[in-house]
């Protein structure tokens, strides 16, 4: 065939130098080619006596005189009329012109690669491998996808009309002119050959195959093989829902690798294409890290400059079961090297998880080894298995979360972007509280916009508080699965603790507020590895406010808060703490979100006398809630109603130890008083220090009772008296199991 080295050299006629314009003219060319050898096929026929007197019984009537020519030709034989064929003129101008044919073609493919132009056919000969009978065999059964007038031929030479699909009996007729000839092409219709291999052929199916012998069985070529061959520049549709093709459109202001490393990858990939050439082992690079920090972006750059397109593909899209995925990696790995594509594949992760189906991971694994041009693949975490890319070179390149500078300089660039935030916006605050990629900073400018433009459309700038909320917005989606959200209610002027308490509270949030400026413009992150979050314990009797003073911190900082009950979260079963754990850091990593850990006793008791497995394991499961705390960025707090209860070994290591006291009268009177909306009616009398002398309680039971006397005043239709506030106490202390003497609840009129 014409892609082909074997051929001679074109002369004469085809020493033109007109070329291909299209994929469709060469496919063009090449059927007329195939006109020629059917052509022949019937002169041959006609040598061999066929008559067409029969010719409306094809498929249904065997004459004797057929059996007899049938039997004359003994097998593996040549046939004699056939083999002196010099004298027939009819032959030689047949063979006249399918040499001037293969000629013209051959120098239109060469004119054509010597513009820089590659022919679908010559690119899947190249990439499949395929030898000048195997190219041959696919245009035969191109055909009847071009012309259905190929059906109807296909049928009379199979001598059964209802026959059309080509079968390997009839292309090795077509393309053999020997018994030898024969013999070696059948090789092309193997299972391991590259036809079938790469599912370029298949059989076609049909209620009568077992009386087919696997020359008789019926060819098609495959739907995505054909629209190449033709032109087509689309992907393959069965492959359209989890892939697409990218060309010149990576972001390279988006990648954290520091310019050198991104220079030293590209020369390196450089480097292995040039040497490779098309032979030896592929080349397979995992990048990972958090997303948005430019892997793809640099996949694309990389791509960019070796001159190819990448085929971008979204591992978890793609179908679930074994047979599927097999089909689907397939049809990836064919398109890769039909548009000599390099190959991204994201969400590798998923095929590493403890529940995954390791044959999907190993026909994914196995498949990459086959890529002409570059692999990568993008996880979130470093790769845990060594050796599992043996067939080919592998490299595995770390894409870091950027630091407070660099955080901080992806903020200003993004918003200087279109003059879209306004004047006066703390970058080094925002880098400071959300540890995001470059990707997510994009994103939460983009988000921020939208809101701006419907909060106040009359000024369309960006306002701090716009990007403090789009922030929240794009932080933690899976967080709300693992913990319970607290929208802040509380402010300052809320909480009713002695001075000291609150300047803690102050003091602790400072660190968050200003830590853009101790570990960024002062350097303290070159200094610290690790433990650069914040930690704290709030302990004391429950309703003294230790839940609402993570809620004025969370409103102070505008970050989210989230609850996390680790009494719901430790588990019976070894190791499943440490992986519920796990998913609550991991989720709350990138918005530094607040973790609010209630009735940390459940987990933080004093380490236990080692007396089995399970007192080892409890030790442990502490040990590491405490290692994800001094790892984790954010603020961690943790809760709890005994502070005597706790290890001091561990309490030692945490930042912040906040004591919220049982309030003495005054704190219980301001509790009192600041309990109320504005728009609650009270009446007159109603006696507030009366109430706060007589009835010593937390104030999460003085915010029971005030709401339990208002639904009763409203059943009344008017505003809160002491009777409301007598009963409702009476009810708050009957659910506490507290007792008191009669007379503390006598009725007062208000």
């Amino acid at each position: 065939m014409a892609c082909h080295s074997s051929l001679k050299k074109p002369a004469g006629l085809a020493r033109e130098k007109i070329s291909y314009r299209q994929a469709y003219e060469h496919a063009i060319d090449e059927l007329n080619r195939l006109d020629l050898l059917i052509r022949r096929q019937l002169v041959l026929r006609k040598f061999r006596g066929e008559s067409d007197q029969l010719s409306q019984f094809k498929g249904l009537v065997i004459s004797d005189d057929e059996v007899s020519r049938i039997l004359s030709c003994p097998v593996h034989s040549g046939d004699p009329e056939i083999d002196d064929r010099a004298g027939n003129e009819e032959l030689q101008a047949l063979a006249r012109e399918l040499d001037e044919q293969e000629q013209r073609v051959a120098a239109r493919v060469a004119t054509a690669a010597g513009h820089g132009s590659e022919l679908p056919l010559c690119r899947i000969a190249a990439e499949f491998g395929l030898s000048p009978f195997e190219v041959g065999a696919l245009v035969i059964c191109l055909a009847p996808e071009v012309d259905s007038r190929y059906q109807r031929l296909y049928g009379y030479l199979h001598d059964d009309i209802t026959r059309q699909l080509p079968t390997p009996g009839l292309i090795l007729n077509l393309l053999s002119a020997s018994p030898d000839e024969k013999l070696a092409g059948r090789k092309a219709f193997s299972a391991d050959s590259p036809l079938f291999r790469h599912r370029l052929l298949s059989h076609v199916a049909s209620p009568d195959d077992a009386g087919h012998s696997s020359l008789s069985r019926p060819l098609r070529i495959d739907g995505r093989i054909a629209a190449f061959l033709l032109g087509g520049e689309g992907l393959d549709e069965r492959i359209s829902g989890f892939a697409k093709l990218c060309r010149d459109d990576h972001n390279l202001d988006l990648i954290t690798l520091v310019q050198a490393e991104q220079k030293r990858l590209h020369k390196y990939v450089w480097r292995h294409s040039r040497r490779k050439q098309g032979n030896g082992r592929g080349l397979v690079l995992y990048f990972h890290g958090p997303e948005g920090t430019g892997r793809s972006a640099m996949a694309k750059g990389i791509c960019h400059d070796l001159g190819i397109p990448l085929l971008a593909v979204d591992i978890a899209r793609m179908p679930s079961s074994e047979s599927a995925f097999q089909e689907a990696v397939a049809a990836i790995l064919r398109e890769a090297l039909l548009q000599s594509a390099g190959l991204c594949l994201d969400n590798f992760d998923l095929l590493l998880t403890d529940d995954a189906d390791r044959r999907r991971l190993s026909c994914l694994v196995e498949a990459l080894g086959n890529v002409s041009q570059p692999a990568f693949i993008l996880g979130n975490s470093p790769l845990k298995v060594v050796g599992m890319f043996r067939g080919a070179h592998f490299l595995s390149v770390e894409f870091p979360t950027p630091d407070l500078g660099q955080r901080k300089d992806f903020w200003s660039r993004e918003g200087a972007k279109g003059l879209r935030v306004a004047a006066g916006v703390d970058y080094g605050a925002l880098a400071g509280r959300f540890r995001f990629t470059p990707g997510q900073i994009r994103h939460a400018v983009t988000a921020a916009a939208d809101l701006a433009g419907w909060q106040h459309p009359e000024s369309p700038q960006i306002t701090e508080d716009d990007l403090y909320t789009a922030c929240r917005r794009h932080s933690n989606p899976k967080l709300s699965e693992l913990a319970c959200k607290i929208v802040p209610k509380y402010g300052w002027d809320d909480l009713v603790l002695p001075p000291d308490r609150i300047s803690q509270l102050e003091e602790l949030c400072r660190h968050s507020k200003y830590r853009h400026v101790v570990y960024g413009e002062w350097g303290f992150d070159r200094k610290l590895s690790y433990g650069k979050g914040l930690s704290a314990l709030f302990t004391g009797p429950p309703g003294t406010g230790k839940t609402m003073a993570a809620e004025v911190i969370a409103n102070d900082l505008q970050l989210d808060l989230y609850k996390i009950d680790l009494s719901q979260v430790v588990s019976k079963y070894i190791g499943e703490t440490e992986k519920n754990l796990d998913r609550i850091f991991t989720e709350a990593t990138t918005g530094n979100a607040i973790l609010f850990f209630d009735e940390a006793d459940a987990l933080f008791g004093k380490r236990s006398e080692v007396k089995d497995a399970h007192d080892r394991y409890a030790n442990i499961e502490t040990g590491y809630l405490l290692q994800k705390m001094e790892e984790y960025e954010g603020i961690a707090i943790l809760a709890t109603n005994l502070r005597g209860n706790m290890d001091e070994a561990f309490v030692r290591r945490i930042q912040f130890i906040v004591e919220f006291p049982f309030p003495q009268e005054q704190e219980r009177l301001a509790i009192w008083q600041k309990i109320w909306p504005e728009d609650v009616p009270r009446g007159e009398l109603l006696d507030l220090e009366l109430i706060a002398r007589r009835f010593e309680i937390a104030g999460g039971n003085i915010r029971n009772i005030a709401i339990s006397a208002a639904f009763l005043a409203a059943g009344e239709g008017g505003g809160v008296a002491m009777t409301h506030l007598m009963q409702a106490t009476r009810r708050e202390y009957q659910k506490i199991g507290k007792i008191v003497g009669d007379g503390d609840f006598d009725r007062h009129d208000g």
